[in-house]
């Protein structure tokens, strides 16, 4: 099964963003920021915060998401790379949910620095499986403002997760005909599943 941007930006709606909206945002917040050149993508320079906390770029976010997303996604996916780059132009908008991404997958490559000795994204895929549950990412319970375990679970596994299955391939995947913010209709619920 292939994801497209088209997916990407149904996933975007169920999360309460849509496409062409956030990109002006995004423009608008870059402009204001003295980040124009940056393509409309919300590119942020990398470094401490207002309140000391490290934050990875955007470029890092990008290439994080996408090596844990080869982890966490079914095997049978493909189009990962361009459904993802669709969705982060919509999940890195500058906004309290960037930050706070941008300051998890941080201390996410430094844990992968300290424990592996390279980036997430340059370790193998065994690896990286390895990284999330020695973090314990696949057993904390998601939570915004708790440990980087519960936070690497909410900002980084669960939004892919939510990404995927709130699109219309990855919720066709488990069996969900019509997902949340995809138009179907009420002749879909008339007729029994496929």
């Amino acid at each position: 099964m292939e994801l497209t941007r088209r997916d990407a930006v149904a996933a975007l709606a169920a999360v309460g963003a849509t496409g062409a909206a956030v990109l002006a945002g995004e423009r608008a917040i870059d402009h204001a920021a003295g980040n124009a050149d940056d393509g409309g993508r919300g590119e942020r320079a990398a470094g401490p915060t207002a309140d000391g906390e490290d934050r990875a770029d955007a470029e890092t976010v990008r290439t994080t998401m996408r090596a844990v997303a080869t982890v966490v996604y079914p095997d049978e996916l493909s189009g990962i790379d361009t459904f993802l780059e669709r969705y982060l132009d919509g999940r890195l908008d500058g906004g309290h949910h960037a930050l706070a991404l941008r300051q998890t997958v941080a201390e996410l490559e430094e844990l992968a620095e300290a424990w592996y000795g390279d980036s997430v994204a340059a370790l193998p895929a065994a690896d990286r499986d390895s990284l999330l549950r020695e973090v314990g990412a696949d057993t904390a319970e998601e939570d915004p403002d708790g440990t980087t375990a519960e936070r690497v679970r909410y900002y980084v596994v669960n939004d892919l997760l939510l990404a995927l299955y709130a699109s219309p391939t990855g919720s066709e995947l488990v069996g969900l005909e019509n997902p949340r913010g995809h138009p179907g209709g009420i002749t879909s619920y008339a007729r029994g599943p496929q």
